[in-house]
């Protein structure tokens, strides 16, 4: 599975406002996190539609957080950028039919969907920001094995 940038980026500005006792702008936000500002923008639109940042006009203003950082899952956030999790070709992997030797492919996606909200769905953006990760994130990456990469 590939994260995407823009996942990545929202996650950041996210953190970086979650740090902040006041509102920040989109390019503050930007210049803190090294991110290409007009991506950053529409970005923090679709935060905003989602409901994760809410935002001022004027000299004051800028972006904050909706609700408090120990309220905000990363699974919530990649949802709001990123569409359901584990898709495939579009589709929720529950809804998909397969025939002959690929009959049990299904369940497979279903059981990356699972894995994938086991971690995403129990980190919020609290517990990052404090580096007190839950044991569905530690336990994982605790194995040696877990920081190598294995190509084809």
């Amino acid at each position: 599975m590939q994260i995407p940038a823009k996942a990545d980026y929202a996650l950041r500005a996210l953190l970086t406002l979650a740090a902040s006792a006041s509102s920040v702008s989109a390019e503050e936000l930007a210049r803190q996190q090294s991110l290409p500002a007009k991506f950053l923008g529409a970005i923090l639109s679709d935060l905003r539609r989602g409901g994760l940042v809410t935002s001022q006009r004027g000299p004051e203003g800028g972006f904050r957080l909706a609700r408090d950082p120990d309220q905000i899952v990363v699974a919530d956030v990649l949802r709001v950028v990123s569409g359901p999790m584990a898709g495939v070709r579009g589709m929720r992997p529950e809804t998909l039919e397969y025939v002959g030797e690929a009959t049990h492919l299904r369940e497979v996606w279903v059981a990356v969907r699972a894995a994938l909200r086991e971690v995403l769905e129990h980190v919020t953006l609290g517990q990052v920001l404090r580096g007190e990760l839950p044991d569905a994130v530690t336990r994982f990456t605790a194995d040696p094995d877990a920081w190598v990469t294995r190509h084809p």
